[in-house]
């Protein structure tokens, strides 16, 4: 059965999606270039982004506190490219040394506090994974060379999605449903609707689902974050689950 990466391994993942987020930018013909997948969004735009989002996940890891999210002052982005690429890795570092710091069991400020990840340290660091891996492909986009995110971030993208994304103890306002998941790397998940909300598990063998989406766990996430069309999934069964799981909006 697949297992989540350990806390060692998720900080190396960070380091590396954050090394192919530079690489993309240094790629670019120009900062100027706009970002398909945040059409509002210059490349310049993104990395201000992923900058400001990791020194202001280092200060909340940081602190320390379930209760606060960090508001540091943060270092603002030069204008000249070799400068904003050193100013990306000093902020990935700033992060990565704030997670070593605490080790993945220390309480933190998350913000999905009605989901089925906790409040830890090892839970922002597996939602950092994701959040540099697909903001990664959206500059990879942007020059014109995307690439899927590599299996070990994949894989346990479709999960953490599920986790922190759609799991929920708000009332399913239909029927009761299971959506699930099966990645052609072999693995699988289910998402289970009912009035007791949204919860996810992973599975281990057969199951019965209302609807099941395959693909490569790399397109299953980039659905997911809306990044690719549904429509490179096959589905077996009824896609209203789906369309009613997009359009909830959780109480």
């Amino acid at each position: 059965m697949h297992n989540a990466p350990q806390f060692p391994d998720l900080l190396r993942l960070i380091d590396d999606r954050s090394t192919a987020f530079r690489a993309a930018v240094a790629a670019a013909p120009s900062l100027d270039a706009k970002v398909p997948a945040c059409p509002e969004w210059t490349l310049a735009d993104l990395a201000w982004h992923i900058g400001e989002r990791r020194q202001i996940w280092a200060a909340t890891v940081a602190a320390g506190s379930a209760d606060t999210r960090a508001t540091p002052k943060v270092e603002p982005m030069p204008q000249e490219r070799e400068a904003v690429l050193a100013w990306l890795e000093d902020s990935t570092k700033q992060l990565l040394d704030a997670l070593a710091e605490a080790g993945p069991d220390s309480e933190c400020w998350v913000g999905w506090t009605d989901s089925q990840s906790a409040p830890t340290t090892g839970a922002v660091a597996r939602h950092q994974v994701q959040e540099i891996a697909v903001h990664t492909y959206d500059a990879q986009l942007t020059i014109g060379e995307p690439r899927p995110l590599p299996e070990e971030v994949a894989l346990d993208g479709v999960e953490e999605f599920l986790l922190t994304c759609n799991a929920t103890t708000s009332p399913w306002p239909h029927e009761p449903a299971v959506l699930g998941y099966t990645a052609t790397e072999g693995r699988s998940w289910a998402l289970r609707l009912s009035e007791k909300g949204a919860r996810a598990e992973r599975l281990s063998g057969p199951f019965e689902a209302d609807l099941v989406a395959v693909g490569t766990a790399s397109d299953i996430v980039l659905t997911m974050y809306g990044r690719v069309d549904l429509d490179v999934l096959k589905f077996e069964g009824d896609v209203v689950v789906l369309e009613r799981l997009v359009d909830w909006v959780p109480a």
